[in-house]
């Protein structure tokens, strides 16, 4: 058994389509939209793995800001080398975005850094 897919809801559906392509390589569904429920979204592919589901409705409302809240916390993408880890982490920086975790070896044998995507979604990029 795997997981098939996990799903967001986004503000900015296109801006999160093209976040996902550019620096983790999604490869993007057809757009689907139902104008009855005002409901748009894509699945976004890599290379191995589950999908990602980026979905957008104009009512539905952000989230809370605490990341200590329960539910859903983060997603992680594994890039096969702690090289590729360190360069995505630092392109991401150097692009402007939020590391929330900077690079280290955790605990339990990660190497991973944590960077917050266009919306503020947690992703650890690790091996």
């Amino acid at each position: 058994m795997r997981i098939e897919h996990i799903a967001i809801w986004v503000a900015d559906l296109e801006g999160m389509r093209a976040f996902y392509e550019r620096y983790f390589n999604a490869v993007s569904g057809e757009k689907y939209h139902n104008a009855t429920k005002q409901f748009t979204s894509y699945f976004l592919s890599f290379t191995d793995g589950a999908r990602l589901e980026i979905m957008h409705k104009p009512t539905i409302v952000a989230a809370s800001d605490n990341a200590l809240d329960t539910g859903f916390i983060h997603f992680a993408m594994s890039l096969g080398s702690k090289e590729q880890v360190h360069v995505l982490t630092e392109k991401l920086r150097a692009d402007g975005f939020t590391i929330a975790g900077e690079l280290r070896t955790t605990g339990d044998g990660y190497y991973e850094s944590v960077v917050l995507d266009p919306e503020g979604n947690q992703i650890e990029i690790t091996i």
